[in-house]
């Protein structure tokens, strides 16, 4: 038996899906420890229904997925309004020294594949989907480019990132916390040490959330979006294929900060609503879609792939972040929160973390710059260094 949806039916399917997705990450506890985002576990279970379905051949869903690649663009473009110049000055020379380990790390991520991938037995492209795009980018950005993959003729793109990205986020959370201990310990370090602080005034506000301030911040995102598909087929004249969405998060960037140039307020905390409703819509969307049936014969080259990033994100964090943040506490406590941003994501650094500062002592620069630098170079440059590489490889 087979039931195909029509768009209204997918996305209220959809919806249903989140909502049975938080209620699990409300009860059990792993999912909550671990920061699995509820697109994520709503959408696994009933690609999981789905892998029965197959197994025993007796039923499938067949879902209308016309709107994916509009909530893809729309959730992009709302993270660059995220992007502010004026915003990362204020973080100083932590916060300048933060944002190229963010880019180096990025960098390497991605370059490892085309050494790795030989080892696991799979090509570099379909490797790529466990480099930056699901380690540092997460499950959005997994689920972005997959389909940018598949297009290219790489089968099981998507399938292969979000499971990478899955794996991710536990794995950044389990050793953060390793990272940091081994550091203090050998080191002798203390949080008494710690005597400066960095604090970021108020410019970086969220602004008021209304009526008004929702309509405009959709109005903004969906200029921004227009815009981006001119910006995209301009790019491509450079000779690199670039995916629709990178247009809308380009604009978005330059639009921001014009309007601190010429100091214009925008509701962040409406367009940062409109690019959630977005993502967790397309995350469920896409993840419902999955074959799962198809990853059975990848287990085992991920497992190779997945667990030499996880070796190589410990290695960067103790021997690079580490020195380069100072070789102090702070630095230490950095170290912890980037082995999550590294495999995982920004709230997966954030617990990190508070984890090290509770048992160790405080660390206000830390959890001030960290946050927002990783997540402004990642969401702005990550999807640029992917774009590049899928081009190279």
């Amino acid at each position: 038996m087979s039931i195909s949806l029509d768009l209204a039916q997918s996305l209220a399917l959809a919806v249903f899906v989140l909502l049975v997705g938080s209620v699990l990450k409300k009860r059990i506890g792993f999912l909550k420890k671990y920061f699995i985002p509820t697109p994520v576990i709503g959408g696994l279970l009933f690609a999981i229904i789905m892998l029965v379905g197959h197994q025993t051949q007796s039923f499938s869903v067949v879902l209308d997925q016309s709107l994916s690649g509009l909530l893809l663009i729309a959730f992009f473009t709302a993270t660059g309004f995220s992007f502010s110049v004026k915003d990362l000055k204020k973080t100083g020379i932590i916060g300048l020294k933060l944002a190229l380990l963010v880019i180096v790390l990025v960098i390497l991520q991605n370059a490892l594949v085309p050494l790795i991938s030989p080892l696991a037995g799979i090509e570099p492209l379909l490797g790529l989907t466990m480099a930056s795009m699901s380690m540092a980018g997460g499950p959005g950005t997994a689920a972005a480019f997959g389909p940018t993959l598949e297009g290219m003729g790489i089968e099981n793109a998507t399938l292969v990132g979000l499971s990478a990205a899955t794996f991710g986020l536990v794995m950044g959370s389990i050793i953060g916390g390793p990272v940091a201990k081994y550091l203090i310990k050998k080191n002798k370090l203390s949080s008494k040490d710690v005597n400066e602080t960095i604090e970021l005034d108020p410019s970086s506000k969220l602004n008021d959330l209304n009526d008004k301030s929702l309509m405009n911040g959709s109005f903004v995102i969906l200029i921004s979006m227009g815009l981006g598909t001119l910006l995209v087929m301009l790019l491509n004249l450079t000779g690199f294929t670039w995916p629709d969405y990178v247009g809308g998060l380009f604009v978005a960037a330059i639009l921001r900060n014009i309007f601190d140039s010429m100091n214009i307020s925008i509701s962040l905390k409406s367009v940062n609503i409109i690019g959630a409703i977005a993502l967790n819509l397309f995350l469920a969307l896409t993840i419902m879609d999955l074959e799962v049936w198809n990853l059975l014969n990848l287990a085992v080259p991920m497992i190779i792939v997945l667990a030499i990033q996880t070796i190589f994100m410990m290695i960067f964090a103790i021997f690079v972040i580490y020195k380069v943040m100072g070789k102090n506490y702070g630095a230490a406590v950095m170290a912890s929160g980037m082995s999550g941003v590294g495999l995982g994501s920004t709230p997966n650094a954030v617990a990190n973390m508070e984890a090290v500062i509770e048992e160790n002592g405080p660390s206000p620069n830390s959890m001030i710059i960290l946050p927002v630098v990783v997540a402004v170079f990642l969401s702005a440059l990550n999807p640029i260094l992917i774009t590049i590489f899928i081009n190279i490889l």
